[in-house]
């Protein structure tokens, strides 16, 4: 008969930095050794990504059998595919690239995972939504595990004062893969001796968790209704009763979403506009739309988020909210007494400063010579904002203010004839290809940011729009689809050429 020879617990911790995946792996470490194991970690550091991750691998091997084979075991100091037992990830990101380095198999792997995300640098340097499917990464990551324990970790590490790695390790004590109790996982946090009170509330949430076989799905009992927003001011709620009496259930969340924002942005006529210009969306009788009105939800969508383009007076608005400055704080996790600064890192051109005064005189600056010159000098170098000093926050909320003239600025009246020219060519196209309609909607992805990226993107948005007129009716919806993904995977343009070409739209 042949003898199968002991294997060691091989464990996997992928950690991104300032979330405690040493810790983690120093308190599996200290439980193995204290409880009549061998262990041994290794840690190797990745590349820089969202704030640089590493692989900690810890590998545990019972002390009686390593007497029993004659010596000490041999561990090994690199995790190999196929051959791990539990995962532990920090983040969903993290749990897709362990699953794609083949450290889980559905056959053995127990994945412990927390299901929020910290997106990469490609995704936030993307210039459309670079952001990877979190939906199918958990559907792919749930399909290649044995078992799949996730929930939303780094909330429930807020909520009870601690860091992600203590939940971590008591979902890994939930799960039971382990052969420790857990009184020998509370001992281990005890004798680290710091943030002992937290950690272990932290650990007895995320053990609940486990033992109950939290797969992270929320029961259908627990989901609260959405309610349904009354506001108190006559004049927001007229808006409010409108979009949800004059249009289809279906795009109300866009709509209710877009009022909420252009009234924000600007005021409640503003707001009226956006509803008056998606009415005229709706009223496209001849349009044989699906059941769920794709083409008003996309167009709901985007026009909202093109009538709330980003000038000077909104980037101001946006950096002196006391919003922001909670959030900032909640991030630096600012502790009482502590004092907070936030320099802003601005560089204003003449385009900008022009376009935020009236249209009348920032057409005179444009086209002066003497003034124009004057105002340039003083826009060659970059400036630092401290917006957490008087000065600085008067300064910007200042420039903030003069969203009471934004009606008058040239920015607004070209950016109003884009849009209205968008509107135009949506409506027209619907009437023939309700499919062409919605990709012409989803055009307004290229247009975003201020300064340079606006300028980028306005210049993919023509170049698109030539193009469409050129191919007239004979544009096929996924050949537009093809350009738009092409104008924004570049910001060179180069791409985007050469699918012009391509398609013979050049």
């Amino acid at each position: 008969m042949t003898n199968t020879k002991a294997q060691p617990i091989k464990i996997a911790i992928l950690a991104m930095g300032g979330e405690g995946g040493g810790v983690l792996a120093d308190w599996i470490v200290d439980m193995g050794e204290a409880n009549g194991y061998v262990a041994q970690t290794t840690s190797v550091p990745g590349v820089a990504q969202r704030t640089g991750a590493t692989i900690y691998y810890v590998e545990l091997y019972p002390t009686a059998q390593a007497e029993a084979d004659g010596g000490r075991p041999v561990l090994a100091l690199m995790p190999l595919p196929g051959d791990v037992d539990v995962v532990l990830a920090s983040e969903l990101m993290e749990a897709g690239r362990a699953v794609q380095r083949g450290l889980v198999t559905n056959d053995r792997t127990t994945l412990i995972a927390s299901t929020h995300r910290v997106f990469s640098i490609a995704e936030k340097s993307a210039l459309g939504d670079g952001r990877v499917d979190s939906t199918q990464l958990l559907a792919h990551t749930a399909k290649a595990a044995k078992r799949f324990i996730r929930f939303d970790m780094a909330q429930a590490a807020e909520a009870s004062g601690s860091v992600i790695s203590a939940v971590l390790f008591g979902a890994l004590a939930g799960s039971g893969v382990l052969p420790f109790s857990r009184a020998q996982f509370e001992a281990t946090i005890e004798r680290g001796g710091v943030g002992v009170k937290p950690s272990l509330k932290a650990f007895g949430g995320a053990f609940a968790r486990a033992q109950a076989g939290d797969d992270g799905e929320t029961p259908p009992e627990a989901v609260a209704a959405v309610p349904t927003p009354q506001p108190r001011h006559p004049a927001v709620r007229a808006l409010v009763e409108r979009a949800q009496h004059d249009f289809p259930l279906a795009a109300q969340d866009f709509l209710l979403e877009g009022v909420r924002r252009l009234i924000d942005y600007q005021d409640l006529a503003y707001a009226g506009l956006y509803l008056d210009r998606m009415a005229t969306i709706a009223a496209i009788a001849a349009v044989p739309d699906s059941d769920d009105h794709r083409l008003l939800r996309e167009t709901a969508r985007h026009l909202a988020l093109w009538m709330s383009y980003e000038d000077t007076a909104r980037v101001a608005a946006l950096k002196t909210r006391a919003t922001r400055f909670e959030r900032v704080r909640g991030e630096a996790r600012v502790q009482a007494g502590q004092v907070l600064a936030i320099n802003e890192y601005m560089h204003p051109r003449l385009q900008e400063i022009c376009e935020t005064l009236p249209g009348g005189i920032g057409r005179w600056l444009m086209n002066s010579s003497t003034p124009k010159k004057i105002v340039e000098r003083f826009t060659q170098k970059s400036r630092v904002i401290q917006t957490s000093s008087l000065r600085g926050y008067l300064m910007l909320r200042t420039v903030a203010a003069m969203k009471r003239w934004r009606r008058s600025t040239m920015r607004y009246a070209e950016e109003n004839r884009r849009i209205e020219e968008w509107l135009q060519r949506i409506a027209a196209t619907a009437q023939r290809n309700p499919e062409l309609a919605v990709e012409l909607a989803q055009c307004q992805r290229l247009v975003k940011g201020y300064s340079d990226t606006h300028e980028r993107g306005i210049r993919n948005y023509d170049t698109v729009m030539r193009a469409v007129e050129r191919a007239g009716a004979q544009l096929a919806p996924a050949t537009l689809r093809e350009l738009r993904d092409a104008a924004l995977a570049d910001e060179h343009g180069h791409k985007l050429q050469a699918a012009l070409a391509q398609h013979a739209l050049a």
